[in-house]
C-alpha cells in the first residue's frame, strides 16, 4: 500500500463567537493515499472549510499535525509552507476565482510560469489539459466568455497544472446546476485518476460523494467513516 499523502493527526481549532468558544475541531485525523479520492461531508457550519484550510497549509491547527508526503509541517515557517503548497498542493474552490484579464488558457500558465516553468511548455500543458476538459476550443476566451461549468473546469484544469500530489476541493460543483455538476466531478474524477494524485472533496452532494472511493463525515469536531 502506497504511503499517505495526506496525514492529519489529532487537529483541534477553536474559534470565538462573542465571549463564547466553539470547537470546531476536536482530534480530527485522516489519511489520503496517491489515487484515492476522499468525499468530506459533513452539515453547514461543521468545520469541513477550516479542515481543508488546515490541511492545505493556509492555517495553521491550534494542536495536531498535517503531514504532506511524509513532512511535519505545522511547526515550519511560513516560507517552508508556501514551498510545500506551490510544490504539492493543487486547490479548486465553490467559485472559479479565475483571473478576468487572462485568457483560458493564460489562467493555466500563469501557475506554471511562477514556478519556473518556460512559456513554451507552460502553453502546451495548458493545451493538453484543456484538450482533456473539453475546452480545446475555448483556450483564447476570458472568464466572461465562459459559461460557469467551463469556468470550473479551467479551474481544475489550473489546479493540475503544477503536477500536485494532492488535490483539495471545497464544494467544487456547488455553483453548478446538477447535470453540469455531474459532468465537471465525472471529468475531475478522471483527471486524477489519471494523474494518479490524492483528493480530499468537500460536498453536500451526496450523489457525488457515494461516487468517491470513501466518504467521511465531521461532525461534532471529529472525522468518521460515513
Amino acid at each position: 500500500m502506497s504511503d499517505p499523502v495526506l496525514e492529519l493527526k489529532g487537529l483541534h481549532q477553536t474559534f470565538t463567537q462573542g465571549n463564547i468558544p466553539l470547537k470546531v475541531l476536536r482530534g480530527a485525523d485522516l489519511e489520503v493515499r496517491p489515487g484515492e479520492i476522499v468525499a468530506l461531508v459533513g452539515p453547514s457550519g461543521s468545520g469541513k472549510s477550516t479542515l481543508l484550510q488546515i490541511a492545505g497549509l493556509l492555517e495553521r491547527a491550534q494542536q495536531g499535525d498535517v503531514l504532506i508526503r511524509g513532512t511535519s509541517t505545522n511547526n515550519l515557517r511560513d516560507d517552508a509552507r508556501t514551498r510545500i503548497r506551490r510544490q504539492d498542493l493543487g486547490f479548486v474552490y465553490q467559485y472559479h476565482h479565475l483571473l478576468a484579464e487572462f485568457s483560458a488558457r493564460e489562467n493555466i500558465m500563469l501557475p506554471q510560469m511562477i514556478a519556473g516553468v518556460a512559456k513554451g511548455a507552460a502553453q502546451n500543458k495548458a493545451d493538453d489539459l484543456l484538450t482533456t476538459m473539453g475546452l480545446n476550443d475555448r483556450a483564447i476566451h476570458r472568464p466572461a466568455r465562459l459559461s460557469g461549468g467551463e469556468q470550473q473546469r479551467v479551474a481544475i484544469a489550473r489546479a493540475l497544472a503544477n503536477n500536485p500530489r494532492l488535490i483539495l476541493a471545497d464544494e467544487p460543483t456547488g455553483n453548478l446546476d446538477p447535470a453540469t455538476a455531474a459532468h465537471v466531478f465525472s471529468l475531475l474524477v478522471n483527471l486524477v485518476k489519471k494523474s494518479g494524485v490524492a483528493a480530499l472533496i468537500a460536498t453536500h452532494n451526496q450523489d457525488l460523494a457515494a461516487k468517491m472511493d470513501r466518504v467521511v463525515k465531521l461532525g461534532g469536531g471529529m472525522l468518521l467513516a460515513a
